[in-house]
Order: structure tokens, then sequence, then C-alpha cells
């Protein structure tokens, strides 16, 4: 334990020793020097040589590292390391360094290396008169009672300088004003209090705001100051009396002005103010009820305004007693009479009054029919009573003066009609003969009651609808529309088809029309091959007493529908089977015409246009058909190889949007000429039999279809001539050979058009019996001579 405080304080001993040691060798190499210099200098001023005052080698300051020791990045001094010189670094604010201290020493210290020596350097910063008195605020503002005794003291804001001694602020100076003065109190440290003192009584009606320059000087040579204005608002105090702008008020009032008229504004000024000046008007307590019941005072603006009836006849002046007083703590206040003067005028308009009235007129009464008698009464007398009256509007009605004065009477002078005007408004002007007149109006409706004068009237005549065959029974197919301008009853319409008898309202017996809306049932599906076009008579019937009727043609084409299939005339076997057997002889040449299959189609248009083409052959190297006339040729000669019995399977289809079709069947037998001689002349005689049959069936076909056809022409050409129509040919289709269309009917409903086609009829064909001349056939002299012919 005793050894361990003894270890101890040896290590104290020598760290003692080392301390004194130290010391003593610091103090044999160091030395301090002062310097003096200004603030404010350049970069690079020059403030002493160091190496020099020291008696430094200035050969060895190089190489031995002379410095300055700076904890800044950014020190006030450096020195040169080439001649010992201590220059400025940067530029020096000595209040900003030093603050307001009297003396600014800057201590800096020198290093040499090798051997170590540490020198002190002491620069006191000089101080200039680089900164201006200021005070905390540029302007300053004061709030003043005019009623403020002289005297009183308001303690301003001191002015500070930041540099010091006699470069601070020194004194202060205000600018001349009778109405105050300044003092300034010393508190010692450069503070200096200026006070400002009233030395005279304020007005603010004389003067409302003084303005006051306050200037800090210091003691510089030559001195710098700084300013701050002083504002100086007088407040007021309630110390005048609100004075009227007119010594005597009178004005004119016409009796009965309306309600909320302004008579007179009042107007009395206040030289205070706020609250002190504000003016308040109010009728003296001497006012009566009289006065008060047909005045009202506003209290803000002073306006008398018209609260009741001004009539001359009761009062024809009126004298009122006003006041004004202001909202001082103790209102003063000032009294004024105004005299009113009351004008007569012609103030009462004429009273119109309708003594008897019919409401309604019906539209075929006669001119001079009476709708309403017009009394007019007037309150004023003389010309001011006398009144005339008239009708303001251009209308079928006219005034009649009774034998008694003010009485009028309002009569019919023209004809009436519902349908262009149901109603009329009329405005009765009563205008007495007063200066200026006066006038009244009144307006009384007077409605046209409906008499039924109008028979209805269809939208289209005649109409022309089209209706696809084979429609369904009993659905509305079309339907017709009549309006009738009238009214209620006499506007209600109903229909009915006529059957007077004729064959056209025979067959609008297969028709049902609804009388309430005008649709059109058909009883039962149209055939187009039966029938194609009719037309019949609607009638439209009013519900009026009594009643007005009228009626309109309805013509119905009837549109087709693929519905027929195609029907194979030849080849037909004896059971009635599309079936029939052809014999050749074996030597023809290619293009031999074999036979030719026949058919028709009921159908018109591409429904009955029909095209054939081969199922089925045993050989398709030996025939071909031509798929639209229905030839069958051979493509080659026969050979030796080449079976004796061939089948053709044809199939004949019309051009439909849904094709119907029908098959036929030929067997062609190839024999040796001879026997072909021999089988034709049998064939020719049979041939002959079957053709005469034909031709009559296509005799009897040939006349229906052109009576129809005829039929057709002259009713289109009727319907033409009553409603123009330009048919574009752009609706036409060109033609050709290979089976397009080029003959048509045309006929329109509406903005619509309709077209029904056929194939060409070539040059000598002839219309195979019930075909509607969709299908042609080649005669048998043409097939002979000159080969085939394409239809």
């Amino acid at each position: 334990m005793e050894q361990r405080g003894c270890g101890a304080w040896r290590e104290r001993r020598q760290w003692v020793v080392f301390m004194v040691a130290l010391v003593l060798f610091w103090s044999g190499t160091s030395a301090q020097i002062r310097y003096s210099t200004s603030e404010e200098l350049k970069e690079g001023t020059v403030v002493g040589n160091v190496a020099k005052d020291l008696g430094i080698d200035l050969s060895t300051l190089k190489d031995r590292g002379f410095r300055i020791v700076s904890g800044s990045t950014d020190p006030l001094f450096q020195v040169n390391q080439n001649d010992g010189i201590l220059y400025v670094n940067q530029k020096i604010d000595r209040e900003e360094v030093c603050e307001r201290s009297s003396v600014c020493l800057i201590n800096l210290k020198t290093v040499l290396e090798n051997p170590l020596e540490i020198h002190y350097v002491a620069v006191e910063v000089l101080d200039v008169n680089d900164h201006s008195p200021s005070f905390p605020e540029t302007e300053k503002r004061l709030e003043i009672s005019e009623s403020a005794v002289p005297g009183a003291r308001f303690q301003l804001n001191a002015a500070h300088d930041r540099d010091g001694g006699s470069y601070s602020m020194q004194q202060y100076k205000l600018s001349h004003n009778d109405h105050f003065r300044l003092e300034v109190k010393d508190r010692g440290e450069d503070r200096k209090t200026p006070t400002l003192i009233l030395q005279k009584a304020l007005d603010r009606e004389a003067i409302r705001s003084h303005r006051l320059l306050l200037t800090a000087i210091d003691g510089g040579k030559p001195p710098r100051s700084g300013d701050m204005r002083i504002t100086v608002d007088v407040l007021d105090v309630n110390d005048n009396t609100p004075v009227f702008t007119k010594e005597v008020y009178s004005v004119t009032l016409n009796e009965n002005a309306p309600l909320g008229t302004t008579v007179i504004q009042m107007n009395a000024t206040d030289l205070d103010e706020g609250s002190n000046g504000e003016i308040m008007y109010s009728f003296a307590n001497d006012v009566g009820g009289r006065v008060r019941k047909r005045f009202d005072l506003d209290c803000i603006t002073g306006e008398i305004i018209v609260k009741g009836v001004i009539n001359f006849e009761e009062n024809n002046s009126f004298e009122i007693d006003i006041q004004a007083s202001d909202k001082g703590t103790a209102p003063l206040t000032t009294d004024k009479t105004i005299i009113i003067h009351v004008i007569d005028v012609n103030d009462n308009a004429p009273e119109i009054e309708v003594t008897s009235f019919s409401n309604a007129i019906p539209e075929d009464s006669k001119p001079g029919t009476t709708v309403a008698l017009i009394s007019v009464n007037d309150l004023d007398s003389g010309l001011n009573g006398k009144v005339l009256c008239s009708l303001l509007e251009d209308v079928p009605f006219k005034l009649i003066p009774s034998l008694q004065d003010n009485m009028y009477s309002v009569v019919t002078k023209s004809p009436l009609d519902r349908e262009k005007q149901s109603e009329y408004d009329l405005t009765i002007v009563a205008k007495d003969a007063g200066e200026p007149s006066l006038s009244s109006v009144k307006t009384i409706s007077v409605v046209v009651s409906d008499v039924n004068d109008n028979s209805p009237e269809f939208s289209l005549s005649p109409y022309a609808f089209y209706v696809t065959e084979n429609n369904i029974p009993g659905a509305s197919v079309f339907s017709v529309s009549a309006s009738d301008p009238d009214m209620n009853e006499n506007a209600h319409i109903s229909y009915h088809i006529s059957r007077d008898g004729g064959e056209e309202n025979i067959r609008a017996s297969f028709l049902n029309i609804n009388s309430e809306n005008g649709n059109i049932l058909a009883l039962k599906s149209f055939d187009f091959e039966t029938l194609k076009i009719f037309n019949f008579q609607v009638v439209a019937t009013d519900s009026g007493s009594p009643s007005q009727s009228s009626n309109v043609t309805v013509n119905v084409f009837i549109l087709d529908q693929n519905d027929n299939a195609p029907v194979i005339l030849y080849p037909v076997s004896a059971n009635g089977s599309a079936e029939g057997v052809e014999e050749i002889p074996r030597n023809v040449n290619a293009g031999h015409l074999v036979t030719k299959v026949r058919a028709y189609d009921a159908d018109i248009g591409y429904n009955g246009w029909l095209l054939f083409s081969l199922q089925e052959v045993t050989d398709h190297s030996l025939f071909a058909l031509d798929r639209y006339t229905g030839q069958i040729r051979t493509l080659r000669s026969f050979t030796e190889t080449d079976e004796a019995e061939h089948k053709l399977v044809i199939l004949v289809k019309d051009n439909g949007n849904v094709s119907l079709s029908a098959t036929a069947t030929v067997i062609i037998n190839v024999v040796e000429p001879k026997e072909a001689f021999a089988a034709s002349d049998v064939k020719s005689s049979v041939k002959d039999e079957e053709e005469n049959s034909v031709t009559f069936y296509l005799i009897i076909t040939l006349g229906s279809v052109s009576t129809l056809f005829l039929i057709s022409i002259v009713v289109l050409i009727v319907l033409q001539c009553s409603q123009p129509t330009d048919y574009s040919s752009k609706y036409l289709q060109d033609v050709n050979n290979d089976g397009t269309l080029c003959h048509s009917i045309q006929y329109r409903s509406g903005d619509k058009r309709y077209m029904l086609v056929g194939p060409r009829m070539s040059i000598g064909s002839t219309i195979v019996p019930g075909s509607n001349g969709n299908t042609l056939v080649i005669p048998e002299h043409r097939r002979r001579a000159s080969g085939e012919v394409r239809s």
C-alpha cells in the first residue's frame, strides 16, 4: 500500500519537472510582436514584415516551413514564405470580428520547423466610419387624440450604429413642426433615446395627419446618418354639430305618387369622423301620425319616401320637422323643417268591367254575333273622366258603342275558322282624355268551338302496297291513315272497306280492316301465280253530326316468292316420271345434238330462271350439257371401245334465294347407223303427237299470260299518270347471252321501287306452257337448221 503511494508521487514529480523544462524551452524559443491595420482594406495589403522584425534569416524561411497556424479554413491574414511579409488575406469587417469592443486585437501564431520556433503576432484592427446609424423601423405611425394635452410624451425607438467610439451615433434631428419637439435622453454606452413631446394642441378637423422626419447622425467626418419617417394620426373627438347643406327645403310631389317614391333627400354633414361624424335622421317628436302614415324617413340616407296614398283632395301640403344627430357618446343634434307641396294630376285610370261574356262561340257564327258586353268607368270628372275604348289587335272582332254612355258590345266582324285559329285574346284598351291621359287594359279570351265542317283526309291518294305471296292469313299486311282537322267527336275517324259489288270488291272480301286504326288484315294467303294485282276502296268516316266521309283507292301488288319447283316437260316417260331413252348412231361427229331437256317454273324473275347441270354421267368425255338451254351434245366421236348405253342424270335448279330443283334421267343408246334410221322414223310419229298436245297447252298459256300482262300494263300506266315516277336506268341490268336478265316490270310504293325480271327471249323462241315466260323452248326447225340457241 505504501509502495503504491510512493510510486504515484514519483510519477507526479517527474511530470512537474517535464512541464517546467518545457516552459523554459518555449520561453527561450518564442517572441511576440504587434501591428495595427485598418478595417475594410483590400486583399494583399501589407501589415508588416514578421521575419525582419523577429530577426529571422529570410533564406531559411521556405526550407523551415514558415507559416501561420490557424484553425480557420479561410484565415484573415497570411505570411509570404519568401520575404516574411504579413498581408491581409480577405477583407476585414471590424464590427463583425470584434462586435462593439473598444479594442479589436487579433492574435496570430507563426511556426518555424527544424528547429521548432513559435512566435506570436498581435494585429490590432482599427475602426473606420463605414456604417450609418439605422432605426429598427423606417416608418413609425402614432395615433394621438385631438384632446391630448400639450406636454404629452411619446417615446420613440433609438437608432443604432455598428461603429464604435467617435464613429457611433451622436445626435438626433427632428423636422420642423409647430405641434411637436424632440427630447433626447443619454443612457450611456452610446445609447441615446429620443422622445416626441406635444407642445401645441391638435385639431383633427384642421389637420388630420402630421408627417415628421427623425434623423440620427454619427460622429464621423464627414458624418453618416439614418432616417425614420413618423406619421402622427390625429384621433377624433365629438366636438362638431351636424350642419344641413341647405337653409330651406321645399319640394313638390304629385298626388298618388307610387309607393317607394323618393320625395327629397336630406343632407347634413359633420366635420368629425367615425361614429362622431356619422349622421342619423329622424322625425321630430311633434310630427303627427297623419304624416307618419304617408311618409317614411330613411335614418341612414335621409331620404323621405312615400309610404301611403297621397291625395290632393285630402291634403295639398305637408310640413315635416327633421332632426340630424351624430353617433357620438354625447350626440349632437340639429333640426330642419321640410315643406312638401302636393300637385293635382289625372290620377284615376279608367276601369273596365265585363258585364256579360260568352266564353265559346261556334265557328259558323254569322258576322255581327255578340260575344261580350263591356262597361268602363273613370272616377275623374270632365275630360279626365271621358273614356274611349278600342281593340288592340287585328282580330275578326270589333267594338260597337251602345246608346248608354261608356257601354260597348264585342261582336264578330268576319267569318271564323277554328281550324286556322281556335282561340283569340282580345285586348281592350280604355283611354281617358286627361293630360296626360291614363289608360287601362283588359284581356278576354274567346274560344272558337268546333263544328263538323271538314272531311277526313287520307295521307296518300291513291295508296300502293306490295305484299309478298304466301302471307300468313289473319296477319296485318298494311294500313291506311286519315286525319281530320276538326276536334273531339268531329275528328274521331272510323274505317271500312267499300263492298258495293263488282269484281274489285269481290277480291276485297279477302281483306278485313280495323275500324279504329286502319290496319288491314288478309283473310287468306295470296298466290302470285293466280293473282298479281288488284285494288279496292277504303272509306274514312268521322263521328260528327252529320258525319263527313271520304274514300281512297288502294292498289295491291303481289310480289313473287320462290314457291314453285321446276317441272320437267321432257323427257317424260309413260308412267309420268322424268326419264327418257334416246338412240343415236355410233358414227355421229363431235357437237351432235343428242336431245334437249325441257323444263318450266311457275315463278318469275330469278325465281323462275332455270339452270341445268349434270349430276351423273357414265362417261364425262362423251357428253356435255348446256347449263342455260338444257341441250345435250356429244363432245367427241364414238369409238369401238365405248359403251353402247349411257345414263345421264340432269339437275334443273332455279335461282331463288332458297333454290328449288328437279332431276331428269336420259338413257342414251348408241346403235349402228341402220338401226338408228329405223328408230327415228318410229319416234318421229310419236313426237308429232306429243308436240301437238304441247302446242295446245302452249296456246292456252300464252293467252293467259298475255291477258294478265296487258292488265298489269294498263294499271301501271294509270298509276304513272296519277303519280309521276322517275325510274333510273340504274335499276335495269344489262344482258348478255349467258343467262342474265333482259326484261323487267317496275312498280313503286312511296320512295321504294320494285322490279320483276325475266330471262332474255331469243328470236323464234316459244314459251313453254305454264312457265310464265321463264323457260324458253327452241323450235324444232331452228334446232335442226342452226344448231344451238342460248336463252
